[in-house]
């Protein structure tokens, strides 16, 4: 078989004027060390004009701290509920369980794959009418670059006075009617990780509508500290501003943004028409009203029930006690080889046939409301997110992955499938 390096699913690389290691050696030149200076200022501006102009922009540690925080301004404590799209990776609800806070999770309705705004309104209504309060917040979520219903999330978040936080890390760049996401509601998070669009090798941000919502998370971010000669806290706060050598990759990483979500759109069309022929498989496409422009973060397929893939009868036969497919982090080899909520077998048969081909694919996120972390936590679900995640995959789709490797991708798929 032909030598190939690994096709990664979202690996995000440097510009070609290396600017990245220009504005990092600055940093060292002028002795800027530290999170905060000028490289911070610097790309704050350039995410500010990015997404718009109207907002104001927080550089921070991570997009799970933008969640925080922005949970944190929306006066969410303990006691407290905060409705959280069922159908994402768990950033977007453990920093409610942070704060002591109960995640009442929504599932999806099937065009974006996004949370249901039918659903929505009716937890709603039941934790209303179970508690006697409104939830404190809603969090939407961007699943794999894909707008979510805003308008229609939004004129249900204002009928009820619910502050909406739009968890864009996914979606950087995505819009939705044309207005970029994490634009509409009080708050919008963004990631930058070093498998996103733009990568300032950890990092996110925090999309705030004013300048006094700014300076309030800004404080909240750099511990809380009250302006006296010596240190004085009088609230607690939190070690989460961006460093200025990571927002110095930042900036560099800004020049190639549009032409990172371009490429990325690109792969998509790819998929689309490569495996549009082949039976069994069907790659998940953005709703062709006019008003999606996903960023196709990842491009996702499903696989039949049906279908039959080489080696599906001895999937989940083996436990697993390393990281699989770069899953950096993973230390706990597995209690058992299946789970009472996983994906089929001619799925998990699909990875495995391609990590032997040196292309890294995963499951789409398994659903919040079936994470034994969470089995106390209150569900309003549909049965949506499940059968998806049964199905579904994620294919490779960052900048590093060119034509060729899309149609060895393809290639592969086509061959690991029984005739």
């Amino acid at each position: 078989m032909e030598e190939r390096n690994m096709i990664y699913l979202c690996l995000a690389h440097m510009s070609k004027e290396g600017l990245e290691q220009k504005y990092v050696k600055e940093a060292f030149d002028t002795n800027w060390v530290v999170p905060l200076g000028p490289n911070v200022n610097a790309f704050e501006e350039d995410l500010k004009r990015f997404v718009g102009g109207h907002n104001e922009v927080v550089a921070l540690s991570a997009g799970t701290a933008a969640v925080h925080l922005a949970l944190i301004a929306c006066g969410v404590g303990p006691v407290d509920e905060v409705l959280v799209q069922s159908f994402t990776f768990c950033a977007s609800s453990h920093p409610v369980a942070y704060l002591g806070a109960t995640p009442v999770f929504v599932d999806s309705e099937p065009e974006t794959w996004n949370m249901d705004p039918d659903l929505l309104e009716q937890a709603i209504k039941d934790r209303i009418e179970k508690t006697g309060r409104k939830p404190k917040a809603i969090v939407p979520v961007a699943l794999y670059g894909m707008p979510y219903q805003i308008d229609r999330i939004m004129e249900i978040a204002n009928r009820y006075d619910i502050p909406v936080i739009e968890d864009a890390a996914e979606g950087f760049g995505s819009k939705f009617k044309g207005q970029v996401l994490g634009t509409f509601g009080k708050f919008g998070v963004l990631s930058f990780n070093g498998n996103k669009m733009i990568t300032t090798s950890g990092g996110g941000a925090l999309i705030c509508p004013d300048a006094d919502s700014k300076n309030k998370i800004m404080w909240y971010a750099t511990q809380a500290r009250e302006a006296y000669p010596y240190y004085q806290h009088e609230e607690i706060g939190y070690n989460y501003r961006m460093s200025n050598i990571c927002a110095g990759i930042g900036r560099g990483q800004m020049t190639v943004a549009d032409a990172h979500i371009a490429h990325h759109k690109h792969v998509q069309t790819l998929y689309e028409q490569l495996l549009a022929d082949v039976e069994g498989i069907t790659v998940h496409k953005q709703p062709a009203t006019g008003e999606y422009d996903s960023n196709f973060w990842l491009c996702t397929i499903m696989l039949d029930p049906s279908l039959r893939v080489l080696g599906q009868d001895n999937a989940y036969k083996e436990i697993i006690t390393t990281a699989v497919g770069g899953a950096a982090g993973v230390i706990h080899a597995a209690k058992s080889t299946t789970t009472d909520c996983q994906p089929n077998a001619n799925v998990e048969a699909m990875r495995v046939a391609l990590d032997a081909a040196n292309i890294e694919a995963r499951p789409v996120w398994k659903p919040m409301h079936k994470q034994p972390v969470y089995k106390d936590s209150p569900a309003y679900v549909n049965g949506v997110s499940e059968a998806i995640f049964k199905v579904g995959m994620c294919l490779p789709a960052g900048p590093c992955v060119s034509d060729d490797d899309v149609r060895y991708i393809v290639d592969t798929i086509k061959n690991t499938i029984v005739k």
